[in-house]
């Protein structure tokens, strides 16, 4: 295997390769001169150089948020980054419910919720509502995929049972908050949920959420990951194509790329 050219990148600010970086945070100190100059040493202390701060306001009761401009020596290969990506040729509504129709045959079952105490439906929403998101149909509007939306704060257990129930082919669990990292407790625990009820490994596992992408879905033990931006189109072509893998019947125009061994 070639190795690829080194491609040394440093942040962009007023020029390439300045090294200029824009920061922000918050204080838990109120808004003052002193409070500007603990932003600045703060900075300092990350290991920045030629500190700015360009804004201070008061965020609540002695808080306060600060966006600062730095510069840093740092540089890194871009070269050597390497990510797994979920990647899979697209097709468009109607060309996708002919591939499904054709190659697998039958309607393809999805269950989705938003797992644990999170009451946000606007991702799954987004990914199964029949008026789906930006345009783009969700799943319920395809003839060949039957969706079935279960909602917010459904237990794990009781989303995979449901979808045994019908012999689900795919499994997407929202999660939108995130804070403490709970959205990742969640997801550990509905894995060792689905290993404990027999589907892991069986069932397509999607995980989705604006702090969620597919390098962090593999090391929960999902089969992919979708973050912002995601539309139903991708979800629909990702789990039709991994529907036929499982069948064994695996298009050549499809690509997969850091699936879980």
């Amino acid at each position: 295997m070639v190795k690829p050219s080194k491609q040394i990148i440093r942040p962009y600010g007023d020029r390439r390769d300045d090294g200029v970086v824009q920061l922000s945070f918050t204080l838990p100190v109120p808004l003052s001169e002193k409070a500007k100059e603990a932003a600045a040493q703060f900075a300092r202390k990350m290991g920045f150089s030629d500190v700015k701060v360009a804004a201070a306001e008061r965020a609540a009761d002695s808080y306060t948020f600060f966006i600062v401009y730095a510069h840093t020596s740092v540089s890194l290969d871009y070269a050597e980054v390497d990510v797994p990506e979920v990647i899979v040729k697209k097709m468009g509504f109607d060309d996708l419910n002919v591939f499904i129709q054709e190659k697998v045959g039958r309607r393809i079952v999805v269950f989705g919720a938003c797992t644990g105490t999170d009451t946000h439906t606007v991702g799954i929403d987004a990914i199964l509502n029949m008026k789906g998101y930006a345009g783009d149909y969700g799943l319920e509007r395809y003839p060949w995929f039957e969706a079935f939306n279960l909602g917010s704060q459904v237990p794990n257990e009781d989303l995979i049972t449901k979808a045994l129930a019908k012999n689900a082919d795919a499994i997407l669990v929202s999660q939108v908050v995130t804070q403490r990292d709970v959205h990742k407790d969640n997801s550990r625990q509905f894995i060792e949920a689905a290993k404990a009820r027999g589907i892991h490994g069986k069932t397509i596992l999607l995980l989705g959420g604006p702090r969620v992408d597919h390098k962090l879905a593999l090391e929960l033990g999902f089969d992919a990951g979708f973050g912002p931006g995601t539309k139903p189109s991708d979800v629909a072509n990702y789990v039709a194509h991994a529907v036929l893998k499982k069948m064994g019947k695996e298009d050549p125009n499809a690509h997969y790329q850091g699936e879980p061994t």
